[in-house]
């Protein structure tokens, strides 16, 4: 599977583009935009975009209207196309946010409900009960998101909102040549649905990827054979941060043990789970780290780390929003994209992650860990590489087995003698592949 060997950029376009809140209807060519920065993704070093709701919404993108027009915020269909072609003409591969979940009230089937009540056909695509009313007075209850109004559940357990939705996917494939699905809130989704998906889409289009939003438990409930190829690792999203705001890295640490390591307990082995030092949903790394020292080093271990790596429009640089500000201070409109010496760092890593077999496929060991400094081990068939990590603002010398004498660092490519101890300066991360 091309993901497993992929590094992502994630950019939520209405915010990108500078799109108004509200959905006026005008139509504005604004999609174009994610193109001027296909440049900027080559020189990061990704190869896979995860392009957020871009279809017709009421309002933030997952409150859809129409899964089959382009949001005129954002442009027409012809726009999509384009866009998805040129990033495909320089490599880039794209992934859409398949919100299958819910609805916005806007949503062509549930408005006919507004109109007809129960002599709509479309009224059994919803939980609806005639017998109560909204908090809109629509004169009938429906279920909700989580008990969002503005989001409209749809009945899953009808074959034909199954139907409509996976002719949607075969629409998207045909009509705009998309690479996969990133699944909004898979959590809620029906499992019956997510297997029923995942045989039409292998069938559909080789190599489809499908990847699920998931927050907490078990991730082997949505993801493993007839189910998604990957989910979002919230786990270890929450671990990167907060390990080194404590300065306890035993914390993300285990949690890598837990998933990933050689015990028979392992969760996950084997299995590529997205990792994110930050998204469209939570506040940016830049503004949740309390050292701005430890940047560079959160990013070492999200690229050291197994996993598919995805990077956030705009943290490359180290741009920082807060989730108290509320959603648009997460979405923002930059002119152009910056680079510094953390985007340097981040480019490097994200080149290394690519080209090496071992990041992208090796096992989990850890060799040194204490409260402020790691070492582990990532092996594959035909590569070894050692991932260190001082989070300390003073040097240390790690000494561990490194079962080789000589090794070379896959960010800086300098060569590395392993006798005597390993020096790591203050805030240092190295990828040393054992020669």
């Amino acid at each position: 599977m091309w993901a497993e060997e992929s590094v992502f950029y994630h950019i939520y376009p209405l915010g990108f583009c500078g799109a108004p809140e509200e959905n006026d209807g005008v139509l504005r060519h604004r999609l174009g935009k994610v193109g001027d920065w296909v440049e900027h993704m080559e020189k990061l070093g990704v190869n896979g975009l995860y392009l957020g709701p871009v279809f017709d919404s009421d309002r933030h993108g997952y409150d859809t209207r129409d899964y089959r027009r382009v949001d005129p915020r954002l442009g027409d269909n012809g726009d999509l196309r384009g866009l998805v072609e040129r990033l495909h003409g320089r490599g880039i591969r794209v992934i859409l946010d398949g919100v299958f979940n819910h609805v916005g009230r806007g949503f062509w089937a549930f408005r006919d409900v507004q109109e007809r009540r129960w002599d709509s056909p479309y009224k059994d695509w919803f939980h609806i009960s005639f017998e109560g009313n909204s908090n809109y007075g629509d004169g009938f209850w429906y279920e909700g998101w989580e008990g969002h109004f503005e989001l409209v559940k749809l009945n899953l357990r009808n074959p034909a909102v199954v139907d409509y939705l996976l002719d949607t996917v075969r629409f998207w494939v045909e009509e705009f040549g998309i690479d996969g699905l990133r699944l909004d809130v898979a959590y809620s989704l029906e499992p019956d649905f997510l297997r029923r998906l995942r045989g039409f889409c292998d069938g559909l289009k080789p190599d489809f990827f499908l990847v699920g939003e998931t927050l907490h438990g078990d991730y082997n409930r949505w993801v493993g054979e007839g189910l998604l190829h990957s989910c979002t690792n919230y786990e270890c999203y929450k671990g990167l941060w907060s390990a080194l705001n404590s300065m306890n890295l035993f914390e993300i640490v285990h949690s890598l043990k837990r998933q990933f390591g050689p015990e028979g307990w392992t969760l996950y082995k084997g299995k590529h789970l997205m990792c994110f030092g930050d998204n469209h949903d939570v506040t940016r790394a830049a503004s949740i780290l309390q050292n701005e020292g430890h940047l560079p080093l959160l990013y070492g271990m999200l690229f050291g780390m197994p996993g598919i790596p995805c990077v956030y429009y705009g943290s490359e640089w180290g741009a920082k929003g807060e989730k108290s500000w509320g959603d648009p201070a997460l979405r923002p409109s930059f002119e152009a994209p910056e680079w510094n010496g953390l985007t340097d760092a981040i480019a490097a890593m994200a080149r290394a992650h690519r080209d090496s077999e071992a990041l992208c496929w090796g096992d989990f060991t850890d060799l040194v860990l204490t409260n402020r400094q790691t070492v582990f081990q990532r092996r594959s068939e035909h590569e070894r590489v050692l991932v260190a990590v001082n989070a300390d603002s003073e040097p240390y010398v790690a000494h561990f087995d490194a079962g080789c004498g000589r090794g070379v660092d896959l960010i800086t490519g300098k060569e590395h003698d392993f006798g005597g101890g390993s020096e790591l300066p203050p805030y240092s991360v190295f990828f040393w592949k054992c020669e």
